[in-house]
């Protein structure tokens, strides 16, 4: 994940590279929203920037939960979220 902060932005822009390598149309799909849903669950605390994820493994071999916490770890490492107290995995 690539974050770039930005405060003139009015929030989050949240970008996703998924290469056809990654599995089909339709899995690739599924993995979109899977990671919309999850950044939906950070929004309030997320940094004003440009966010940029790419999926490196197959789309379906990953669980929500594991999906979650890589998030929330890269999100922690890269220092986007501004509430950082409450989300700790």
């Amino acid at each position: 994940m690539t974050f770039a902060a930005d405060r003139g932005l009015g929030g989050p822009r949240v970008a996703f590279s998924l290469s056809r390598r990654r599995g089909t149309a339709v899995q690739r799909n599924r993995a979109r929203r899977r990671l919309r849903a999850l950044f939906r669950e950070h929004a309030a605390d997320l940094a004003p920037g440009r966010y940029l994820v790419g999926v490196r493994l197959a789309a379906s071999a990953v669980t929500y939960q594991r999906a979650r916490a890589e998030l929330t770890r890269l999100l922690l490492a890269a220092d986007a979220l501004s509430n950082r107290g409450n989300n700790r995995p």
